[in-house]
């Protein structure tokens, strides 16, 4: 079955850095578009990062882009996520997920029908 693994989480300091890695078996990742997700206590789950299947084509949540670098490596069956200069509210669980849809609909969560168990990600003030 579809398994998508994410590590890399943990406890930083605002201002820091942090790479998330997600790590995908049981489809054939290279023909899958991938994405991040994030969700707060008490507030929705929001959009991070998006990446076409080749890697040549990526999407930003907003005010995101510029702090946030999403990329994969199709060979290892794996998507990153680096996160510099952080921010307490960046504070939240991270999602990564393969799209089962085309990929202009990469910001929509229902698009997505594989979801990794998320790693937590604390920033400190």
């Amino acid at each position: 079955q579809v398994q998508l693994v994410e590590s890399g989480g943990g406890l930083v300091e605002a201002g820091g850095s942090l790479r998330l890695s997600c790590a995908a078996s049981g489809l054939t990742f290279s023909m899958y578009h991938m994405g991040w997700f994030r969700q707060a206590p008490g507030k929705e789950r929001e959009f991070v990062a998006g990446i076409n299947s080749s890697g040549d084509n990526t999407v930003y949540g907003d005010s995101l882009k510029g702090r946030f670098t999403i990329s994969r490596e199709n060979a290892k069956n794996a998507v990153f996520l680096q996160m510099n200069s952080l921010k307490p509210d960046d504070t939240a669980v991270y999602y990564c997920a393969a799209l089962t849809t085309g990929f202009s609909r990469v910001r929509i969560g229902a698009s997505y029908g594989y979801w990794g168990q998320g790693t937590q990600v604390t920033v400190s003030s």
